[in-house]
Parts: structure tokens; sequence; C-alpha cells
């Protein structure tokens, strides 16, 4: 790779920014970012950076605001340190949710997000699956949005799964859920879900056959996993044969996985977009951590190298 290339990472997902750079064949870049008694972060570039392409990995996850600090306060150093040109990489983009009022004086927390990655100094931003699209228009900046897409499909490939349906757990999944059951030649289920609040849901009713037929719930997150473990257990009170569940980003709040635990889902399928937590270790047997760095990897070295990216937007 060019020399005038850097990747730095915040403490965010380390192990994710190591695996883009062993597809890269080259080092991580040398920063320190630590935090003084009282809590604020500090930052220190350990390395030349003027007149350099520089990309951040940092994604948003748990703890997010801190995670999204060390992200702007990293941006300004390189800003300062005369970096050439700045890309924010972002596997998971947090607040994604607060993307438009829902009731009366509301935030709309994804678009300040987008302005304060911005004013940081950022130049570009590259990141995956978010959980609605027009975030991108939140940007004055130019926005790569890759998708997980080809990842999860080569699995699912490989486990040759018969008679298999795709299930949306929502009406606002439908498209996503009928993009993978074109690709897999499987037929499509929704489940009509009504929300009382945050994190609360209800199954009301499955619009679809999945009677003997082998389940792949579909979405881009899991959060408390309510949804999807509801999900689960009505698709499989409908007589589906097996149940498994495909995401792109693991949050695994709260109980999150004990549900899962509790729940008909046999298997999770999910990429290592954000870190997952010690709770892991407790669902391990029922998740397949599909890794995403060579898929980030590809479109920075595109990027950098001013090549078409738009093969990657599967």
């Amino acid at each position: 790779m060019s020399k005038d290339l850097k990747i730095f990472s915040g403490n965010a997902n380390i192990a994710l920014a190591k695996g883009i750079c062993d597809y890269l064949k080259m080092p991580l870049g040398d920063v320190t970012v630590s935090t003084f008694s009282d809590g604020e972060i500090m930052v220190q570039l350990n390395e030349n950076v003027r007149g350099m392409d520089i990309f951040i990995v940092q994604s948003s996850s748990n703890p997010v605001n801190r995670s999204i600090m060390e992200l702007l306060i990293m941006t300004d150093a390189l800003k300062r340190a005369s970096a050439y040109r700045i890309t924010a990489v972002l596997p998971y983009f947090g607040y994604a949710r607060q993307d438009r009022k829902v009731q009366s004086r509301a935030p709309i927390t994804a678009k300040l997000i987008a302005d304060l990655i911005t004013a940081a100094g950022a130049q570009r931003v590259l990141t995956m699956d978010l959980h609605a699209g027009q975030i991108q228009g939140f940007f004055n900046i130019p926005v790569d949005h890759l998708y997980a897409t080809p990842v999860i499909l080569d699995y699912l490939f490989k486990l040759n799964l018969k008679d298999l349906v795709v299930v949306s757990p929502d009406a606002g999944g439908v498209e996503r859920a009928r993009a993978f059951a074109k690709r897999l030649k499987a037929t499509l289920a929704i489940v009509d879900k009504r929300r009382d609040g945050p994190n609360v849901s209800e199954v009301m009713n499955i619009i679809g056959d999945v009677e003997n037929k082998n389940a792949l719930l579909l979405d881009d997150m899991i959060d408390t996993a309510g949804t999807i473990t509801q999900a689960a257990d009505a698709i499989k009170k409908k007589g589906a044969q097996k149940v498994i569940v495909a995401c792109t980003h693991g949050i695994f709040s709260g109980s999150a996985i004990k549900r899962i635990n509790d729940s008909a889902i046999e298997e999770v399928i999910l990429t290592d977009s954000i870190p997952l937590n010690d709770k892991y270790k407790e669902c391990k047997k029922k998740m397949t951590v599909l890794s995403v760095a060579p898929l980030l990897g590809e479109a920075i070295k595109r990027i950098h190298t001013e090549e078409s990216v738009s093969s990657l937007f599967v």
C-alpha cells in the first residue's frame, strides 16, 4: 500500500481495526488514547501524519458517548497535525434510531452526530448498514454506505438450507428481507409487530407461510433482543422447523443474551462491527461471528486509490 495511507483506531473496536490492517498488509497507526482522572479523554498522536490520507476506525458502540468523543478528539488532533484527508470509518453508527422526530419536542440526534463529525474535521464517512438509510443525507460530506450482505450471504450459502423462508421482524425491514430472499431463492414472510414504547414490542401476527420451513430472521441490529426473540418464538409456534437469526450489529444490551438463550433461536449470525462483551460467552454456542474487516479494508483501499467502490454496495 501507499506510504501516504495510515489507519488509526480508538478504543471502541481495536480488533476490527487490526483485521483491516492485516487485510491491507500495513501496521495500525500509533496513537495513545487515555483518560484524565476526571474522565476527560486525551489523545496523543505518536507519529507524523502531515499530508497523509487518514482513516479512523471507530464504532460508536458501548460506551457510546465515550466512543463518539474519542472519534471527535482524534479527528481534531489529526486535522491540527495537518493530515491531508480524514475519513471517519464507523462500522456501527450510533444514535441512528433517533433519525426523526417521533413526538413533540424531541431531538434528531443522528443529525447532531453527523454535524459533530463534520465539524471536528472529517472530510468523508465510511459506514455500514445504517439503521435508517436517509442518515446519509444528514452529512454534507461524501458518505460511502456499505452493507454486510455479501459476508452474510456467503455464510448462508454454505449452510445450504432447504425450504428456506426469510422473515422480516417488522414492516420496516421488508426491503432488506426481500433482497435476501431473492438471492437465496427463498420465500418471504413478515412479522406484524406493534410497539408500545422504546425497546418494548409485541408480536401480533405472521404474514406468510413458515410451516415446516427453515426460517431466517433478518435485521440490521439486535439490541435488547426483545423483538427478535418474540418473533422467533411466534414463528416456531407457527410450525417452523428451525429458526436462525442474521444481523449486522450485535449490541446485546440488558437481558439480550438471556432472552436469546431462552428463545427458539438455534443460531445467531452477526458481524464484528461491534466487539462482543463478556456476556457473549454465556451464549457462545449459538453465536457465529463473521468478520467485515476484508470488506472495509477493500473499501478503504479503493477510496485511497480513487477507485470505484460501487461494486461493494451490494
